[in-house]
């Protein structure tokens, strides 16, 4: 029973980080983090060490109006490897909306991801996912944004 709530933890966790991502609430992200953390998305295209170094990627690559972006983790598969360390695989399924460029940007991917438990808390010390596929659609009249939580239309 202890090592499903275990689990329930790291859903939860998961699960901030995504909306954090999604809301540019980077101070919530930086906490789903460790200080250490490594990160390498897009294949390992983009590569980063240590939680300083994700968050500012993040934030400058996503912030803002002109940016917007839908992060979905199902199928999650946790295992806990002792009480203080556990690894997961996410199925991704994300949206970027590219305004300024007028694209829409989709795709699958799957996450790998360790987990480290520290005073209590568990925290992501290592993430990234490999695409499973990656499409991209213009914007246009057709499909055009109707709602922007961080501007008005």
């Amino acid at each position: 029973m202890e090592a499903l709530l275990e689990i329930e933890k790291i859903k939860q966790l998961k699960a901030r980080y995504f909306r954090a991502l999604d809301t540019n609430d980077w101070a919530l992200f930086a906490a789903t983090l460790s200080q250490d953390c490594i990160g390498s998305y897009s294949d390992g295209d983009l590569s980063f060490d240590g939680r300083d170094a994700i968050v500012t990627f993040m934030r400058d690559n996503l912030s803002g109006d002109k940016i917007l972006t839908l992060h979905h983790g199902h199928h999650p598969e946790i295992d806990i490897v002792d009480a203080t360390a556990a690894t997961g695989i996410w199925y991704l399924e994300d949206t970027v909306l590219a305004l300024e460029a007028g694209i829409r940007i989709y795709g699958g991917a799957i996450y790998a991801d360790e987990y480290r438990k520290v005073d209590g808390q568990w925290c992501i010390c290592k993430t990234g996912y490999k695409r499973t596929f990656e499409c991209s659609e213009p914007l246009d009249a057709q499909h055009s944004v109707l709602k922007n939580m961080f501007r008005d239309i």
